[in-house]
């Protein structure tokens, strides 16, 4: 079984079999101690800068692996008329690359934008008509007589089994049954539907 080590040297072999590669076939026969790349680079830095491109570097760096995998293919020869040229046509399709990929990134990030500012809007207009129907709620309670007042209070307090105690006790002090309670508390909340959505309409 060959280990990760082993794998990782192999893979750093080759890439700098394929760098090796790419000097000799730029300098064109004439050993210019690397002198060749970093003119190339250059110059694919400045057509990249001219293109207003944020990450030129990685750009010119993506052309020239493009240009050394496309050597590996060809055996270490690719016929053209000069380096430059070649790498000049190469790094016009990464360019055009960048541009679909640029515009689907601000795609994406134009609907998340929109997502965003839709979910803000439905959660302001929820708000806003969670607090108007405080608003009309006081407001037709207020209208309520005393007595019915006091028990559509009273009726909604607690929660489980404290409620059930507190609907019996409200049920003991006005000397009727629960199940009385229930129907008064019932025709109150019905009026106070009535008026809220009444209150609701005149927004």
């Amino acid at each position: 079984m060959v280990s990760t080590a082993h794998k990782q040297n192999r893979q750093a072999e080759l890439q700098a079999q394929a760098f090796r590669r790419l000097l000799a076939w730029l300098d064109q026969g004439v050993e210019t101690n690397g002198q060749s790349y970093l003119v190339i680079r250059e110059r694919l830095l400045s057509y990249f800068d001219r293109k207003n491109c944020l990450n030129a570097d990685e750009l010119a760096d993506e052309t020239l692996n493009r240009v050394a995998r496309r050597l590996e293919e060809e055996g270490g020869n690719i016929e053209t008329e000069a380096p430059a040229r070649y790498c000049y046509i190469v790094a016009r399709f990464i360019f055009m690359e960048h541009l679909r990929e640029t515009k689907r990134v601000d795609h994406a990030l134009g609907q998340m934008q929109r997502l965003a500012s839709n979910n803000d809007s439905l959660m302001n207009e929820a708000a806003a008509e969670k607090e108007l129907r405080h608003k009309c709620l006081d407001r037709c309670t207020g209208k309520l007589d005393p007595a019915s007042r006091d028990v559509i209070t009273k009726y909604y307090i607690g929660r489980e089994r404290a409620k059930i105690e507190n609907r019996r006790s409200l049920a003991d002090s006005l000397g009727i049954s629960v199940n009385a309670l229930s129907i008064r508390a019932c025709r109150i909340r019905d009026k106070l539907e009535k008026c809220v959505r009444e209150c609701l309409s005149h927004r």
